[in-house]
């Protein structure tokens, strides 16, 4: 079963596992304790240390091994600002970082102090000038990640970092998706990463944190992983993750030009194979293995359900597979279409194979799911004839309202494709919608469509969403 979500976790390497059962049987001692199994266990923490460090480009006594990639991101930012509270309690992160420095964030300004999140273009990038100016001199850290976990969008950390030098404060880079191909340019000063992000075992992170950065760690102290990660190492997977990491990278220039033609393909086909796709993330500056598209009038849990039946592990950002109903923040601060979204971040390893059956099987998996909603059939949508007896398309004043209130995505927008011919050019469709989603997907609908997206207004119950037909 061809399994394409090595963004979340990719599969344990080959090299990684042999090292986990050799590090089971020699690494299992007390690190800390000076008689011979203690003395070996601490051989091959040291030994995947360096390793490690190796990889980053960084010194030995300056990385430790923590918990989860998680738990180094929460560790990293404590630390940083409470290393540099006298500066001031000013945090600044971009609007797509992992919900891991979001989190952070939100907890940051629930204690008092202030955070600015940078918005990104529609490719899901920051630009350099822009986070510069959000800069301030009580500007205690920074942070960007160094590539996009949903869209494969590769940031400018060099040149923020560059930025962020000048002005006397550190940057944090969670390189948990760009590591295992290989180091993050720039004059960073911190480093988060997950080892199960480059087939490693999961329950490793990495904290990379420069000489000369303040950094005070949170919490009781402990002797171990020099008191910024408490508790036992886990010898075993810290040795598989390092020796995982030091194999990936010895591959990665040859599979990353390989996925790169891969995930070229499917950017490139699955717009002309299946209708009323937006492919989103930057075209060029990005991953090798990830490609991210959304579809129009799909509803993405059954999407991803089809494609799982058809033998196809993906995952989706859309708010239809999302226990909160609310769709990705990464898609959202992007602007770009949420509805129907498949992720799709191939494992170094993935034959060409795999990916030719996927194309195969995806434009009838999307138009079955089109047929069951009821979704258009056309490029213009539906024609007035085409909608079912008693359905929205009620004229009021001279605008036609759709009354989508309690209906999820992506029927709001489906309601609305189905009554756009229905008013002249020029006039309005007013569309009823207390779902999320429609914020962002039916703005996202009017720019594919060619349609005009007046605005949002108030009403009794949700949101009137105003779009001008212009064709």
């Amino acid at each position: 079963m061809p399994y394409f979500d090595a963004a979340s976790a990719a599969p344990l390497h080959p090299v990684g596992r042999q090292a986990l059962l050799a590090a089971l049987e020699e690494g299992w001692a007390d690190p800390a304790r000076l008689y011979r199994e203690g003395r070996r266990a601490r051989l091959l923490l040291d030994a995947a240390r360096e390793a490690a460090a190796e990889a980053v480009e960084c010194r030995p006594d300056e990385l430790v091994f923590t918990p989860s990639g998680t738990r180094a991101v929460h560790a990293g930012i404590e630390g940083a600002l409470a290393g540099r509270r006298r500066v001031g309690r000013h945090l600044i992160v971009s609007a797509v970082e992992h919900s891991s420095v979001l989190h952070s964030a939100e907890a940051h300004e629930a204690l008092g102090g202030s955070v600015t999140e940078v918005g990104v273009d529609r490719t899901g990038a920051v630009a350099p000038d822009t986070f510069a100016g959000s800069l301030r001199p009580d500007t205690a850290l920074a942070c960007l990640q160094s590539a996009n976990h949903e869209v494969g969008t590769v940031q400018p950390v060099a040149e923020v970092a560059e930025a962020c030098r000048a002005a006397g404060v550190p940057l944090l880079v969670d390189a948990a998706q760009s590591l295992g191909w290989g180091p993050v340019a720039g004059d960073w000063s911190l480093l988060t990463a997950s080892a199960h992000k480059w087939g490693g075992p999961s329950g490793v992170g990495l904290l990379v944190v420069r000489k000369g950065v303040r950094f005070a760690p949170r919490g009781p102290l402990d002797e171990r992983e020099s008191g910024r990660a408490a508790g036992f190492e886990n010898i075993p997977a810290v040795v598989a993750a390092a020796a995982s990491l030091r194999a990936v990278r010895a591959e990665a220039a040859g599979e990353a030009a390989r996925l790169r033609e891969l995930t070229e393909r499917i950017r490139t086909r699955v717009p002309a194979l299946v209708p009323d796709v937006e492919v989103t993330g930057d075209p060029e500056r990005r991953l090798p293995g990830i490609v991210t598209f959304s579809c129009l009038y799909v509803d993405g849990e059954t999407v991803l359900h089809e494609l799982d039946g058809a033998g196809f592990s993906v995952s989706s950002g859309s708010s239809c597979t999302s226990s909160t109903l609310t769709p990705s923040h990464v898609l959202r601060a992007m602007g770009v279409l949420s509805e129907g979204n498949v992720r799709v971040s191939l494992p170094p390893g993935t034959p060409a194979e795999d990916v030719e059956r996927f194309l195969a099987v995806l434009p009838g998996v999307v138009a079955g799911v089109r047929e069951k909603l009821g979704a258009p059939v056309t490029a213009g949508g539906l024609r007035g004839a085409d909608r079912g007896a008693g359905e929205s398309g009620a004229p009021t004043g001279d605008a036609l309202v759709v009354d989508a209130l309690g209906r999820r995505c992506p029927v709001p927008v489906i309601e609305l494709a189905r009554v756009i011919d229905d008013v002249p050019v020029g006039g309005t469709v007013r569309v009823l919608a207390d779902d999320e989603a429609a914020r962002l997907d039916i703005p996202a609908w009017c720019e594919m469509r060619g349609q005009e997206y007046v605005g949002e207004e108030p009403a009794d119950r949700g949101s009137a969403y105003v779009v001008r037909r212009t064709s």
